[in-house]
């Protein structure tokens, strides 16, 4: 792939429709497509490609990439038209980005990048110490990838960088599906650190990006409860509640998931940690009915699922999941213990995943109180104009 060369005085533009650049004034990253002239030229320009964003009476309101394909058509990077989008700019971004991490963070280990809140719409970059995994979700950063990658370097130089470009999210920007080593090799699992434990990611075939550091807070807040109670933690994937929980003191520990292979992990982190916690290989609904049937119950339990709302048209069909799920788990938790359950669903908001937490808990004839509402940790930062981004929703509750 070429390198960009961006001179903003031959750089295309686009233009507003008359009287729709409100929202792009207003600090709104995007630009949709039924906001912009649609004209041949524009349906010619190539996906990702970077232009100026022009508004009908011609004043120039900034530069981005393009996506005549894409409903966000438009996603700023800049609102000076006359910046120039190279290897250096990204570079002072990834610096910005980078100082705020390690503001919060004594150790290299977090989200490095998250999009559009750190000025790098469709862009995520996690850091795993001196490797780092990248994903694109947008035409435009995949055309800046080689920047990318150059100004990672820059910045970083890290000894590997692992290309993890398999959303399905990329299909909708007309990107096909890949994972990569850009550079650098991957012997196994990679070692990080997260609240002062020590856990293994594989970044090659894991989950997303490897690792979930956006529950930090929340696996922060379970592991205080757990000290000398039972703990169940479904979803498990690579134990990132179950370890914390065994290293505070649970008597016992229980980890779920489906995957052979990330039950591993989690046994594996475990003995990193000193900990022993058991495993169990199961669908997370059938063995929350396999244990209530057994009359187990545990001081804390956590559900913390993989997306069951995909898409818009999932939603009826997800809620309905969050509702059981709720139900479910709520009934293994003893009189007095901590019920954690979480949302990563984009289009179920706050409101609409409590409604179905109620109506989990009512159902399985439970109440108590909300100790904590939180979403995704620092690392993970919301665009003040794109509240929808706060897509993670954890509520973690005791349960009379």
């Amino acid at each position: 792939m070429n390198l960009i060369t961006d001179i903003p005085s031959r750089r295309p533009q686009i233009h507003f429709q008359a009287g729709r650049s409100r929202r792009l004034r207003s600090g709104h990253p995007w630009a949709y497509s039924n906001e912009i002239v649609m004209d041949q030229a524009s349906k010619a320009l190539p996906p990702g490609c970077l232009a100026t964003i022009v508004d009908a009476g011609g004043e120039q309101l900034g530069v981005g990439t393009f996506n005549p394909h894409s409903l966000i058509s438009f996603r700023l990077l800049a609102r000076t038209a006359d910046t120039t989008i190279d290897q250096d700019f990204l570079a002072n971004r990834l610096n910005r980005a980078l100082a705020l991490r390690q503001l919060l963070y004594p150790r290299p280990f977090y989200r490095l990048v998250h999009a559009e809140a750190d000025g790098l719409p469709g862009l995520v970059v996690d850091r795993y110490g001196e490797v780092v995994t990248i994903q694109v979700n947008s035409a435009g950063m995949e055309q800046l990838l080689p920047l990318i990658l150059g100004a990672i370097d820059q910045v970083l130089a890290p000894v590997a960088v692992v290309l993890k470009n398999d959303s399905p999210v990329r299909k909708l920007e007309g990107l096909e599906l890949y994972d990569r080593v850009a550079k650098g090799d991957l012997a196994g699992p990679v070692e990080l650190e997260e609240n002062g434990a020590r856990f293994l990611a594989d970044l090659a075939t894991g989950q997303k990006t490897g690792w979930f550091y956006d529950q930090r807070d929340n696996r922060a807040a379970v592991a205080a409860l757990a000290a000398g109670r039972s703990v169940v933690d479904f979803y498990a994937y690579a134990g990132g509640f179950a370890v914390q929980a065994a290293r505070a003191g649970a008597r016992r520990v229980v980890a779920v998931d489906r995957s052979e292979a990330s039950l591993a992990l989690a046994a594996r982190s475990a003995g990193l940690n000193g900990v022993e916690i058991e495993t169990a290989r199961a669908d997370a609904f059938a063995e929350m009915e396999r244990l209530a049937a057994a009359s187990q119950r545990f001081g804390v339990v956590v559900a913390d699922p993989p997306a069951f709302v995909k898409s818009k048209k999932d939603l009826a069909a997800g809620a309905k999941g969050y509702r059981k799920m709720t139900r479910l788990a709520a009934g293994l938790v003893e009189a007095g213990g901590f019920l954690l359950v979480a949302s990563c669903s984009h289009h179920m908001n706050l409101d609409a995943f409590a409604e179905e937490v109620r109506h989990g808990l009512s159902t399985a004839g439970r109440s108590g109180r909300i100790l904590r509402s939180a979403g995704a940790a620092a690392d993970h930062p919301i665009h003040p104009f794109l509240p929808e981004s706060a897509y993670l929703k954890a509520l973690l509750l005791q349960l009379d």
